[in-house]
């Protein structure tokens, strides 16, 4: 009986068995700094106005922070670890990043430390201070789960002009009962 199954890029892996199975399968992920393609170039908001929608393309409200070139370049590897019984755990791995959620809303002065924002199809739905996050459930269906780098300040941060952060999508199966 299928599972659920976990793609990356064109690949899928197809998880097979029961629900306590699904702890001993093989955890899958997918490398950082794969670009935001739903912002719409040019855009730009007037004095005072911004959006309140929570999605991807929003977050600029916060505004964007460079990583100098003369810096290492933080990275984030996001892992999708199916869990036993139900709901996926995240495993959010980072280098040259430290989480710093005691300097959470300080003026950026680092763009190796901060924290990340994690997003479902797009919608941001928390900030991760740590390694780790559970995800209980999700409609049956495809979804993109983004995790992305940000300063303290909540600039996303960026390398050459394209935001650090890292998407798995993965497929819900409908139940069977």
């Amino acid at each position: 009986m299928q599972r659920g199954c976990i793609l990356l890029s064109t690949v899928c892996l197809t998880l097979l068995g029961s629900a306590a199975q699904l702890g001993a399968l093989p955890k899958t992920n997918l490398q950082t700094q794969i670009a935001d393609r739903s912002a719409t170039p040019g855009h730009h908001h007037s004095p005072g106005a911004s959006h309140r929608s929570g999605s991807l393309s929003d977050d600029h409200e916060h505004g964007s922070l460079e990583v100098p070139t003369d810096q290492p370049i933080p990275t984030v590897n996001l892992i999708v670890h199916p869990d036993s019984r139900r709901g996926w755990n995240l495993e959010v791995q980072v280098t040259n990043f430290r989480f710093a959620p005691e300097r959470v809303n300080q003026a950026s002065s680092s763009t190796n430390e901060g924290h990340a924002h994690l997003y479902v199809n797009g919608v941001k739905q928390t900030r991760l201070y740590g390694n780790w996050y559970y995800l209980e459930s999700l409609p049956p269906g495809k979804h993109q789960i983004t995790v992305s780098l940000n300063a303290n300040g909540h600039e996303a941060l960026m390398h050459n002009g394209q935001p650090i952060q890292a998407t798995v999508e993965i497929a819900v199966p409908v139940a069977v009962d």
